[in-house]
């Protein structure tokens, strides 16, 4: 096997929010065809624990502490620096030197980094490969998060949009070949930067359909027997998620109830924010916490809800959602670059609080049996990790006749 290094911004372990079930998916693929060398951050004391399975597969692998409050001072550096305050805030010393030294003992001749601030750590030289995955367009997530804050952290957002936009045309002119979460996500990258079009692809997420299938949780409901429940699941410590259920449980729920006296809301996620935790008091409210199993949480809900008013590239608890067989109502921003079929797979209401009243009302006065086993078959063939995961392969090694030369463009690859 080849040698092969692999920047990660946050241990590719365990897969419990959405950038860390791609990257370890990603790095359980590369794993089977390279010596992986992985470079990462652990920013959660917890995760600590699962360092010895991240090492068993991988060649070699150096895992930096990652304290909250050393990288927001680290951040600072960027208002001085010019650069986007991302970039600083994962900037690490030691991990830069283990690149260097992992590059001189090693013959790595191809690079993949995931998320845009690990970039600053890719190799450059020719005759080295070098991959970035961006997931989603950050850029534009900290533009839509200024108008939602007062100054001057409105001002601060705005800032870090268009300093980590021109970073990300910079890293994306150096990359052999950009990579986005979905279709949608590189159009909107294209739109941005035009100059680097030809270097931007789509590499869809995926489903394990196996583990999420609604017979492997057939039989361990965790509700109420008369509850008829609405699900949202996610970390509850990312702002959008926060956004979206405080929300649901202040302006939709109460009018829901009001027509159908019996519905909960349930919340499913680790680290509820106070926020989040404060939303428990109020009438037909759980929150949850940390669970062991997400799935039987959201297999047993009547509804899985997704209304999100910020959101960027796929929701990966729609997927898991869909491929459970659930009933989705979702807004439109959670489910851009998702190939559903709105009103067949999924239900899509306008981020609005009578667009989702009326969409919960009625199914939940008359449930479409068709729904859910629709929503599942569509993740079973469009959202496969390893048939996704294969066309790494094709940006990793390109062919002769120029880089990327056999690569179908986005549409054609993902179907719609």
């Amino acid at each position: 096997m080849d040698d092969l290094l692999y920047l990660v911004h946050r241990i590719p372990w365990p897969p419990n929010k959405g950038d860390k079930i791609r990257s370890h998916h990603m790095l359980r693929y590369l794993a089977q065809h390279y010596r992986v060398h992985l470079g990462t951050f652990i920013d959660d004391p917890d995760d600590a624990a699962w360092l010895p399975y991240v090492e068993s597969i991988c060649s070699s692998v150096c895992a930096r502490p990652l304290p909250r409050r050393r990288a927001q001072l680290r951040a600072l550096t960027g208002f001085l620096t010019g650069e986007a305050l991302t970039v600083p805030w994962y900037r690490d010393r030691e991990l830069a030197r283990w690149v260097r030294a992992t590059l001189t003992r090693h013959p790595v001749a191809r690079a993949v980094a995931f998320s845009s601030a690990m970039a600053q750590y890719l190799p450059e030289g020719r005759g080295r490969t070098r991959v970035i995955d961006f997931v989603d367009v950050d850029s534009d997530k900290w533009t839509q998060y200024a108008p939602t804050r007062r100054w001057p952290m409105s001002a601060i957002y705005r800032r870090e949009g268009r300093r980590l936009l021109a970073y990300e045309r910079q890293v994306a002119q150096t990359s052999d070949a950009a990579l986005f979460v979905s279709p949608a996500e590189a159009d909107s990258f294209r739109a941005r930067a035009p100059e680097v079009a030809g270097r931007v692809h789509a590499l869809n997420n995926g489903v394990d359909g196996a583990f999420f299938a609604p017979d492997a949780v057939a039989a361990s409901n965790p509700y109420p027997a008369t509850a008829r429940t609405i699900v949202f699941s996610g970390a509850m410590d990312y702002w959008p998620n926060v956004d979206a259920v405080v929300w649901f449980a202040e302006r939709i729920l109460p009018r829901l109830r009001a027509r159908h006296p019996d519905v909960a809301f349930c919340i499913v996620g680790s680290r509820p924010t106070p926020e989040v935790q404060a939303l428990a008091e109020r009438p037909g409210v759980t929150v949850t916490g940390f669970v062991e199993d997400v799935r039987p949480w959201i297999a047993h809900a009547d509804v899985a809800v997704a209304p999100l008013r910020i959101a960027r590239g796929v929701q990966n608890k729609v997927l898991e959602a869909m491929a459970l067989a659930r009933p989705v109502v979702a807004s439109p921003q959670a489910l851009e670059g998702l190939t559903a079929l709105p009103g067949r797979e999924v239900i899509c209401a306008e981020a609005e609080p009578e667009a989702f009243v009326r969409a919960l009302s009625g199914l939940l006065a008359t449930p479409d049996p068709a729904l859910g086993p629709a929503a599942r078959a569509r993740v079973l063939a469009d959202y496969d990790w390893s048939r996704n995961l294969a066309q790494l392969d094709e940006f990793l090694r390109p062919p002769p006749g120029g880089a990327f030369a056999n690569v179908a463009a986005p549409e054609a690859a993902h179907g719609r």
